[in-house]
């Protein structure tokens, strides 16, 4: 009884916490500008079934790809089994679906212990690509210090809950063969197991019955803690992409790649000018009016999601030409970036209840003007992305935000903008003489 209480405490105590944090960027994210992206709804599911659930864009690069979907399959169908963890903490029971499915119930089982064996190699394999061959995309220097940490402390939490999943099963087949275990149906011989069954003999085999309780006890309180912990520690970690993928997906751009958005602040200006009859809408006092983007407050809420989500994989620096040819862009460091100032927003709100200026800003504290002029607008970046986050989009906003702001764009932009005032073109000479070429 105490200890089903124990239990029901921390699981209440661990979703009330989630629950608080997931708040907080949910608050976070939309701090930004409204934007619809609640058409074609079939081709939206679509897209979220095909690169979401299906991993398609993964398999860009085979290799990183199947080891992430033995993570991937292992997380999403070991989430079985803790419904039954979460019933027996709560009921006090113990394996309490065994009897009811039997044979199925060891099949089950024993499907998700070959899972999370993959997923245990996957996990080997992601650390050594990051600290023993240094993979390149993934030693850039944006992941200097907290994003490294973050990156291990997450595989190395994996491979804990792995073992705590062998504990648990491993000391419980011991325990059936010598008919002590605490499941009801004591004198049906072993778990049988496909891992278990072998690993649990080897490892706990001879092993006193008190220690063996003690060894399964600790396995299943540290499943379930781990459980718990990653749960809490998902909005403080680049893997809230577990969850925020979906719907990032499900709202991702679907215009053609290099089609740029209108500001609605310019097309507003122009109509006041040609359409007498035009009547802008009603500003509202509270936000500034800014061409382009030069806060997280100046970017769309979904800008604002797209950071949130971002893996931090290095795919889409790893295919940006600028960064290859050693310009100071990389599209990951600007989604770091941008979340970065972003949590600063949000936890600048809870002290002080509302924005305190804090003599910050996007542009500038935490990207620079030669980052953003050194992007092609290739789209690299967003075709390379698994996730369909579009770092181009920002990049493109506070780039507008640097012309017709703060008339700061480079001298060749300067240039060009000027040809185009006086010859309508980007060429020095006139209407008249552009089509000159058709003569020779």
């Amino acid at each position: 009884m105490i200890s089903s209480i124990i239990f029901i405490l921390l699981l209440l105590g661990g979703g009330i916490l989630f629950t608080i944090n997931a708040r907080k960027v949910r608050r976070n994210i939309l701090l930004g500008k409204e934007i619809n992206r609640k058409d074609n709804f079939p081709q939206r599911i679509k897209l979220m079934t095909l690169v979401s659930l299906g991993q398609r864009k993964m398999f860009e690069r085979p290799i990183p790809a199947i080891l992430h979907l033995f993570l991937y399959v292992a997380f999403v169908i070991t989430q079985i089994e803790l419904i039954e963890i979460i019933c027996d903490g709560s009921l006090g029971s113990h394996r309490m679906f065994r009897p009811a499915l039997g044979g199925f119930y060891t099949f089950m089982v024993s499907f998700i212990e070959i899972l999370s064996v993959l997923a245990f190699i996957g996990t080997i394999a992601f650390l050594s690509r990051r600290n023993l061959l240094k993979v390149p995309r993934l030693v850039k220097n944006e992941l200097n210090g907290w994003p490294k940490l973050d990156a291990n402390l997450i595989l190395l939490s994996e491979i804990t809950l792995i073992c705590f999943i062998f504990m648990m099963n491993g000391a419980d087949e011991v325990l059936y063969s010598l008919h002590q275990s605490h499941a009801v149906d004591l004198n049906e011989g072993t778990l049988g197991l496909a891992i278990s069954s072998h690993l649990g003999p080897f490892l706990f085999g001879g092993m006193s019955e008190h220690s063996l309780h003690i060894i399964e006890r600790v396995g299943w309180w540290g499943h379930i803690g781990m459980v718990l912990w990653f749960l809490n520690y998902l909005p403080y970690s680049k893997h809230f992409h577990i969850l925020l993928a979906f719907p990032n997906v499900f709202y991702s751009n679907l215009n053609p790649k290099g089609k740029f958005t209108n500001m609605d602040s310019v097309t507003n200006e122009v109509k006041a000018i040609f359409d007498p009859s035009f009547v802008p809408p009603v500003a509202d006092p509270n936000i500034p009016m800014r061409f382009g983007a030069k806060e997280v407050t100046d970017l769309t809420w979904k800008q604002l999601l797209d950071s949130y989500t971002c893996t931090e994989c290095g795919r889409c620096t790893s295919s940006c030409p600028a960064n290859i040819t050693g310009k100071l862009l990389s599209p990951r460091k600007i989604m770091m970036s941008t979340r970065d100032r972003l949590e600063e927003v949000g936890k600048n709100m809870d002290a002080n209840g509302v924005f305190k200026d804090d003599g910050k800003s996007l542009l500038g504290d935490y990207i620079t003007a030669e980052e953003l002029w050194a992007c092609t607008s290739c789209n690299a970046c967003v075709q390379e992305c698994p996730v369909n986050i579009d770092p181009l989009s920002i990049i493109i906003d506070m780039r507008r935000f640097i012309v017709m702001e703060q008339s700061a764009a480079p001298t060749e932009l300067n240039g060009m903008f000027t040809n185009i005032e006086n010859n309508g073109a980007p060429w020095q000479f006139g209407q008249a003489d552009r089509l000159n070429w058709k003569n020779e």
